[in-house]
Order: structure tokens, then sequence, then C-alpha cells
């Protein structure tokens, strides 16, 4: 265990101020708090006093030149969160750019349902043959329509507890997910009330800690299997499936590019909804709700011309940014 470190310099009070905020909204920022100890030794060390953020100031302390630009990146986002931080309590200070984001680029292009494909693979699902020896018969159907209705990842469903699944608000609580936050997301009453059903059938005398989706030891279902049924449920719909996909993520794909869709075609503010679907997607940052945005286009090349024109600054150019599962 490390030794507990001794806030010195002028910002000291800011910096705790902030990192207990990020905390209480669910972030870990453990690693982030660390670079944040390191600024406070630089900025004492350094002779610098009262609240003041420069861009020399700030360059100098990100800018190191053995570290790689993957340092460069993180110290960035912190930094710029704090100048961030700092601009919300009335002071004027330098925020730095974040110029050093990795340009990972992804060569799978994101399976797009048909309305009709939907249909016979939900229908394959709910008409499949009862299995004798697991409870894919009673989990499936809600798990894939979860994963439909919601875009939620894959790990984010089966990681799932009966704690998390408030079924009389019909909200999830998704906890400590990719990006080390927590976030609250609403479904449907249609899915609610399959889960709470499901509920009914295989939860009587589980304890809150118990896995929503559990397999028939009651442990959460692997990723693996999940794909393995996919594949079935997809033969059985007559949608073919290759080494490009259909994958189960391209349900999250799915989900965020029919946002987007019925957002443009009733006249939303592109510039003020982008922010919602990137905290609903669990988005640490823009790029990734970027991705969403640019495969809208290509795909509905028709209905994103009619806002291009305005909103072309925030279509990213090139391929695709890769987003994890």
């Amino acid at each position: 265990m490390r030794a507990v470190y001794q806030w010195k310099s002028d910002m000291a009070n800011m910096l705790q101020a902030f990192l207990r905020e990020m905390k209480m909204v669910g972030f870990k920022y453990e690693k982030q708090e660390r670079e944040l100890e390191y600024f406070d030794a630089y900025y004492y060390h350094s002779g610098y006093s009262g609240i003041r953020l420069t861009k020399p100031m700030v360059d100098a302390f990100i800018y190191v030149e053995c570290e790689k630009p993957s340092t460069h990146y993180k110290k960035e986002i912190v930094l710029s969160n704090f100048a961030c931080f700092l601009q919300k309590q009335g002071h004027s200070v330098y925020v730095p750019v974040i110029k050093s984001a990795p340009t990972k680029r992804c060569s799978h292009i994101p399976y797009i349902f048909t309305q009709k494909e939907l249909q016979r693979f939900f229908t394959a699902i709910d008409s499949y043959p009862i299995a004798k020896y697991n409870n894919r018969n009673t989990v499936d159907p809600v798990l894939f329509r979860l994963l439909y209705g919601t875009g939620l990842r894959v790990s984010e469903a089966l990681n799932l507890q009966l704690r998390d699944v408030n079924l009389e608000e019909g909200v999830l609580t998704v906890r400590q997910a990719k990006n080390n936050k927590d976030r609250l997301v609403p479904v449907a009453k249609s899915i609610s009330g399959r889960m709470a059903d499901l509920a009914t059938k295989i939860h009587r005398f589980s304890d809150a800690t118990s896995c929503f989706f559990p397999n028939t030891v009651q442990n959460p279902i692997d990723q693996s299997t999940i794909y393995c049924r996919f594949r079935d449920y997809l033969l059985m719909a007559d949608i073919s499936h290759t080494v490009a996909g259909p994958r189960v993520h391209d349900f999250r794909h799915h989900f965020a590019v029919s946002c987007l869709k019925k957002w443009v075609l009733s006249g939303e503010e592109l510039t003020n909804i982008m922010p919602y679907l990137a905290a609903y997607m669990g988005h640490s940052d823009f790029r990734a709700t970027q991705y969403y945005l640019r495969l809208t286009a290509d795909l509905y090349p028709d209905i994103i011309s009619k806002t291009e024109a305005e909103f072309g600054y925030i279509i990213p150019e090139g391929g695709f940014l890769h987003e994890e599962q």
C-alpha cells in the first residue's frame, strides 16, 4: 500500500475538491489521482503560486520529452478536465488542447440489421427447441432484447446483479464498466416487463448480489457462450454470418445509429443531443460517439446531408474509430 500523499501547493485545495467531485459522480480516478499528485508537486517545486494555469506551465508538465504520446494524452485529459473544473469555480485559466489521442482505426464495418432480419432473429430465439442442459430458453429472449433495446455492451448485461435492476423505476445501474464509471440506463416498459417475468421465474430465492442472467449454476454466463448461441439464432433466421460479422456487439452499433437517425429526422440539434448519447453509451469522450455519427452518415447519406452543412464539424473524417467491446 503506497504512502498517503501530502498535498503542498497553492492549488492543493482545488485539486482535492476536483478529485472528490469526480469520484462522487462515479469515476474511480485512481491513476488520474496519481497524475494530479505529480502536478501538485510540479506546481509547488516550480514556485508557482495562487490558482492559475497558463499554456507554458501546462505544456511543460504534459509534454515531457522522454514520455510516450499515450502518457501525454492521459495528462491532457486530466488537466483539461481540471481546468474546466476551475473555470466552473470562476477562475480564468488555460484549458489544454487534447491533441495526442491515439488514432486507432478498425477495418470492421458494423452490421446494421434490417427490421425484417430483427423480426426473424427474435422469432428464432423465441422458437428455439427446448434445451435440456441449460437455461437459454428462459434467459436468451430477455437478454438479447435487452442488448438490442438499450445498446449495452455484452459484458455490462452479463455482469448485472439483482441489486442493479430496478424494475419499478425501469432503470439499470451499470457498475464499474468500461472507463471505470457507473451509469444509469433506463429501459423500455416492454423490456422491464420481460425482466420482471424472468426475475419471478428464476430469482425467487436469490440474494441482491446474484447475477441477473445466470447460468445453471448461478454464475455469470460466459461471453463466448452467448456468441455461440447468437450464431445459432442467426442460422435459424437465415442471416448470413462471416468473419466480418454480424457480431453480438453490433446490436450496440444498431442502437446508436437508430437513435441518431431518429433524432436527425425529428430535427433535433445534434450539438445538444450528442452529449446525452455519449453519457448513455458510457463513452469516456466524444470520439466514440462521433464514430456512430460517421456510421450513420455512411448508411443514410440522404438524412445526414440535411444537417451536414450545419453540423459537419462534428462528423469525423476518414475510417472508423475503434470502440472496444
